[in-house]
């Protein structure tokens, strides 16, 4: 009985470091993400270099696991999408800068596009969310018209932008994955919370 007791504290010990070490990666990764938004163009030149990287990666992979299945049906698919993979990655690991002008247009026509439709579709529905429907809408619209106009100015920070975002708000959710994860560990160690 003594054995288990001490078995389950070790366990809760760890559990506990685990979650610490979680909110460790989520500090690191909000600071990372203040200083991309800081410094917008680094981290737009920064997030495409990384992209060309992982395309390549994944054309790599993608091409071994094709030339292991060899005699299928998917073998030639699975070359063709693997060299696609590879020389976008090439292209965009060599020309960052033109891979994020492209990127911009694209996420510009993208948030123009939903917010037509967003707009059109609460203005033809009129459900219970009209009001946020509508407004989503409307902030769709109005942002992929102004990196459109800025267009392609807005390349250089456009997409640093919402990477820096992007980290920012995974680093707030896996501090408050940790804190609250120890604080339940800590619970169940003190007693506080009976398991069923």
């Amino acid at each position: 009985m003594a054995r288990s007791g001490k078995t389950g504290a070790r366990g809760a010990k760890g559990l506990s470091r685990s979650f610490s070490w979680l909110a460790v990666l989520g500090v690191i990764l909000v600071i990372a993400g203040i200083v991309g938004l800081v410094y917008t163009a680094a981290a737009t030149l920064t997030s495409m270099i990384l992209f060309g990287w992982l395309l390549l990666i994944g054309g790599i992979v993608g091409l071994l696991h094709a030339v292991q299945a060899r005699g299928t049906n998917f073998f030639w698919l699975g070359v063709i999408v693997a060299a696609l993979n590879i020389a976008a990655g090439i292209v965009v690991i060599r020309m960052p800068h033109a891979a994020a002008d492209a990127l911009t247009m694209f996420a510009a026509l993208l948030f123009l596009a939903a917010g037509l439709f967003r707009l059109a579709g609460s203005l033809i529905v009129r459900g219970p969310q009209f009001g946020w429907t509508l407004l989503l809408g409307a902030f769709d619209l109005l942002l992929g018209i102004l990196v459109l106009v800025s267009w392609p100015g807005s390349s250089q920070y456009v997409i640093g932008c919402f990477f820096s975002l992007a980290l920012l708000f995974d680093g707030l959710g896996l501090i408050a994955a940790g804190y609250g994860g120890r604080r339940v560990v800590g619970m169940m160690g003190d007693g506080s919370v009976q398991p069923e």
